[in-house]
């Protein structure tokens, strides 16, 4: 049963947690080009898949709890610790920075309408927060991973 709860953590973590760092990039080039419209639909995607990514931490909680015994895997082991600290300040982030900021961009770029600037207000913060949020979804990939691998023994070849 935990090879089943690794899986459904690393896919939920590559189809879930990949989409909520990817589409806030997508949504600044929707910005450039003043379509406010589809920034405001981009906002409401990545707030989908921000709420649905708890279910990879929850995978993940369920993963380290059917762990065998011989790993030793607790809230306290370094690289568990680490990830829900870094999965939580991508999830405060994306939530209460990205997508507010999206969403204000798109006020702006809807009311500017043909004039609307290169850039518009919110560009950096929502470029700089989800860079940040993105952070924790290109590193925790490895470990999950590894502890796939280590129950089947591939990782000692």
């Amino acid at each position: 049963m935990d090879t089943v709860m690794s899986i459904l953590h690393v896919a939920s973590a590559v189809f879930i947690v990949g989409p909520m760092a990817i589409i806030p990039m997508t949504g600044l080039r929707t910005l450039r080009s003043g379509n406010a419209g589809q920034a405001r639909s981009l906002a409401k995607s990545t707030v989908l898949f921000s709420w649905l990514s708890l279910l990879t931490f929850i995978f993940g909680f369920g993963a380290m709890g059917m762990a065998p015994k011989e790993y030793d895997l607790s809230f306290t082991t370094p690289w568990i610790l680490w990830s829900i600290i870094a999965y939580v300040i991508a999830f405060v982030l994306t939530v209460f920075v990205v997508v507010p900021q999206m969403n204000k961009a798109a006020d702006q770029a809807e009311a500017a309408g043909a004039d609307a600037a290169a850039k518009p207000a919110g560009y950096g913060a929502i470029a700089g927060s989800s860079g940040i949020a993105t952070l924790p979804a290109r590193g925790g990939r490895a470990h999950d991973l590894e502890a796939l691998t280590r129950g089947t023994g591939a990782a000692g070849r």
